[in-house]
């Protein structure tokens, strides 16, 4: 869990981090999370985020950090995680004391105490569920965006419903995947439509919940979910708890919350036409988009700073770990090596191309080591080491753009 403070013209003032293996090792996790037996489901306890909020805000305080001059809350959270609040909440909630840090407040308010996140990927059969109740694939994405994934939102809490509906039947109207900084009594219904686009349960069409969706995930979900808003939206006044508790100014401003993907997109101030890559573990490459056309790889999500545009994103599994792995093997393992490789060739190649995918990839689902020389014809050995390099990088980035041009993105001239 991170913090950030920053003044009117952008300047940092104040950050600071909770380490949850590090800082609460009461939880026992191991990268923030729970990796059951499966090795298909992935959890995280919901009070380690509460006690991270916490252990943040009294850091804060510890430090001397002036609460009164705050003017605006707002933040981001991992996209598909959700926390699933317990009938009675509300009322605990509005009486919380000031007295006591939120997780002790909070204890009984959650019918779910692990909470699905991102990296769940145990709910192959309510997606296919949830595709065949809706027409298939292709016109669940034309739908909401995406087809069904695993970790989106509304086929998880169709696995709960399906496995535990005495569960879902304790947990509170209104109170689904919220986050926990938002306000805490009326703002806290809310939901905001970025992070409603990763649930396979919005139409991103006309901004509001395709009933079809939740019909096929379950009952009584709408009343369950609330009301999607602009990831703009000034929800209202910060609760009396953090005001008494902190010194928060009564008037300090609760904006929107968004996913992680949306608020890098904000955070980089892309504008139509612009792209964005991230190379990490796996690549992500996202963009500003007018006119999508959904399909069946990729997403489209609600555009975080312009709700009447769009959001395409694309995740590639082999992004970094394929480059290294060609580095090892052809620049002894040296990324200056690397380079000098890469400059010593042309663009282009001399037309030799190569599709490098070590694990099943994402986009497109695919693997294996895949080369091709400048006559179209498929090579089984290998590339000369500069040669395997270039390919390499170029199959890459050729790969992100046909995918992208698929999702609508137009390549200005």
């Amino acid at each position: 869990l991170k913090v950030i403070a920053i003044d009117e013209q952008l300047r940092v003032i104040y950050e600071d981090n909770v380490h949850f293996d590090k800082d609460l090792p009461e939880f026992k996790t191991q990268g923030g999370v729970y990796i059951h037996s499966d090795r298909l489901t992935v959890t995280s306890p919901v009070f380690m985020w509460v006690k991270a909020l916490d252990m943040i805000l009294e850091k804060m305080k510890s430090s001397g950090f002036n609460f009164s001059q705050i003017r605006a809350l707002s933040g981001a959270g991992q996209q598909h995680g959700s926390v699933y609040w317990k009938k009675g909440s509300i009322q605990i909630l509005k009486n919380a004391s000031s007295e006591l840090p939120l997780h002790q407040s909070l204890k009984g308010c959650f019918s779910v105490s692990d909470s699905p996140i991102w990296m769940d990927s145990s709910t192959a059969s309510q997606c296919r569920a949830l595709e065949k109740a809706v027409g298939g694939a292709q016109h669940l994405a034309s739908v909401t965006g995406s087809r069904a994934y695993e970790r989106f939102t509304g086929n998880q809490i169709a696995k709960i419903y399906s496995q535990n509906p005495e569960v879902y039947k304790q947990t509170e109207v209104g109170l689904t995947s919220i986050p926990l900084l938002e306000n805490m009594v009326e703002n806290l219904l809310k939901l905001i439509l970025c992070r409603c686009s990763g649930m396979n349960l919005l139409q991103i069409w006309e901004k509001v919940w395709s009933k079809s969706c939740l019909d096929a995930c379950a009952p009584g979900l709408e009343e369950r979910l609330g009301c999607p808003v602009p990831s703009h939206s000034v929800l209202g006044p910060i609760s009396p708890y953090y005001s008494q508790r902190y010194g928060f100014s009564p008037d300090c401003k609760i904006v929107a919350f968004t996913g992680d993907n949306p608020a890098s997109l904000a955070g980089m101030r892309l504008q139509e036409g612009d792209i964005a890559i991230s190379l990490g573990t796996s690549d992500t490459l996202f963009l500003w988009i007018q006119e999508p056309t959904p399909a069946l790889e990729g997403h489209i999500l609600c555009n975080p700073v312009d709700s009447q545009t769009y959001m395409a994103l694309l995740c590639f599994k082999n992004g970094s770990l394929m480059r290294e792995k060609i580095r090892d093997d052809c620049a002894s393992g040296s990324w200056d090596e690397f380079s000098k490789a890469l400059s010593s060739t042309v663009a282009g190649n001399n037309g030799n191309l190569g599709f490098y995918f070590d694990v099943m990839e994402i986009t497109p689902e695919a693997v294996g080591i895949h080369r091709f020389n400048r006559d179209n014809q498929k090579v089984v050995s290998r590339f000369p080491k500069e040669v395997e390099i270039r390919a390499l990088i170029e199959g890459q980035f050729m790969a992100k753009r046909i995918h992208a041009e698929k999702l609508g993105y137009k390549v200005c001239k």
